[in-house]
This record gives structure tokens, sequence and C-alpha cells, in this order.
């Protein structure tokens, strides 16, 4: 992967934001995104789309929900540059609207 797609992709706060949540919890539902980010569910599943065509994610099909995590061949500086921005950006709102979802994908098919 080369640096710009990376930095590119990372300059749309939505699809940062999707990032960083997926650094948070690992492997999240779409209606997780959904619920945890505010925004309308085919905004998120675009979004979440486009991250999954450059590489950057990838999704798995659990029974009716579809999970999204970090594509396990991202490169090591990827995975550097995204922690930095982690340390850097307080997602800890992003993190209660999630824990206060109720009967959450993630959570009960686990």
């Amino acid at each position: 992967m080369k640096p710009e797609i990376l930095f590119r992709a990372l300059s749309d706060a939505t699809r940062l934001r999707c990032l960083l949540l997926m650094l948070s919890e690992e492997s999240l539902c779409v209606c997780e995104f959904v619920h945890a980010l505010d925004l309308s569910q085919p905004r998120v599943s675009r979004h979440l789309g486009h991250l999954r065509d450059l590489g950057i994610v990838q999704d798995e099909r659990r029974g009716q929900w579809v999970h999204y995590r970090l594509h396990p061949d991202l490169p090591g500086w990827a995975h550097e540059v995204l922690q930095a921005v982690f340390q850097a950006r307080d997602v800890a709102d992003l993190r209660q609207r999630l824990a206060a979802m109720p009967n959450r994908p993630s959570v009960s098919c686990d």
C-alpha cells in the first residue's frame, strides 16, 4: 500500500473515526458504527466499502451482520500511523456511545 492511499483515506473524518473505532474494538458490525457515529447506514456502509476496496479493512459476514476489522495484511508502518492518530485523538465519546448500544451484535454473537 502506498502512503498516499492511506493518508487520502484518513483525510475524511468519517473514515478516520471508523478506523479509530476498529483500533479500539478490533471488529465491529456496520450497525455498531452507525450507532457510535450517529450516521445513516448507507453513509457508513459507503465509507467502509471504500476502506475495504483500498485494502485497509476486511469484512466478514456473520449471519445477518457484516463485521469490519483492519486488514491483517496492512503494512506495519500503516499500523504505526493509525496508532499515532489513535493516541492523539480522543475516541472516548465514540466508545461510550458504542457501550450504550442495546443488543450489540459483536457482544451477543461472539
